[in-house]
């Protein structure tokens, strides 16, 4: 019974199951431990083939998207800081959403560059501009290091009733994703992130689609709304 759980997991991971069947398995991750514990046991056996992803440069058209969207002043100061869950995930996502790793990296040392405001906070040491399945800016990372990171956003997400946003990072393979904090809506938030290694170039940021609370798991087990790879903003 083990045996094809995993295997239907496998397939659900790898975006092998057709649209209909794909929506009932992501529904079921709400309710059913063993079926997440299940799909995030198949995200990590897959997780060597997703760091292997192609690099690709990033087309025109993005850099235009994503210009207009980072020169608007934020109007409002962040929000106060959500509640963590403090668990150590190690699932990085289905490897149909990988971002090739150029392209968010690219864009990542543009925003670097135009972020900032009026807040009056250090040099980020990376950032990462997040992508939608669709190649659309979503939301922009700063990683401050130390236990201190920010999120703002370039468009507005949908979150169903029961549902929350939730935001992950890659430290390394061996330590698996990482959760940075739980999201109140598509607003600028400080993350009290747990204690990690410095930043690196090329990490992985995600954010998932999760029951109230977070992860069931403590690790990413519903649908990834966006993701992006960062680019260190001491080596630009």
């Amino acid at each position: 019974m083990t045996d094809d759980l995993d295997a239907r997991a496998d397939a659900f991971v790898l975006g092998l199951t057709d649209q209909r069947t794909e929506a009932e398995l992501e529904a079921r991750l709400d309710h059913d431990r063993a079926w997440a514990a299940a799909v995030a046991r198949a995200r990590d056996r897959l997780l060597p083939l997703d760091m292997i992803a192609p690099e690709m440069p990033a087309p025109l058209s993005l850099w235009e998207a994503v210009l207009p969207q980072l020169d608007a002043p934020l109007s409002r100061p962040p929000v106060s800081r959500p509640a963590l869950t403090p668990v150590a995930a190690n699932d990085p996502g289905p490897l149909r959403r990988w971002l090739p790793a150029g392209l968010a990296a690219a864009v990542g040392i543009l925003a670097g560059i135009v972020l900032g405001g009026n807040w009056r906070v250090p040099d980020p040491v990376v950032v990462a501009v997040l992508l939608d399945d669709a190649g659309r800016p979503t939301a922009v990372v700063e990683d401050f290091g130390q236990a201190d990171a920010r999120i703002r956003f370039v468009a507005g997400i949908d979150v169903p009733a029961g549902r929350q946003m939730q935001v992950w990072t890659l430290p390394s393979v061996d330590m698996g994703p990482v959760s940075l904090g739980l999201l109140s809506g598509s607003r600028a938030t400080l993350l009290d992130t747990p204690p990690l290694p410095t930043p690196l170039d090329g990490q992985l940021y995600e954010i998932t689609l999760e029951p109230l609370g977070g992860s069931p798991t403590g690790r990413p087990t519903g649908e990834i709304l966006a993701k992006g790879l960062a680019a260190r903003q001491d080596e630009v």
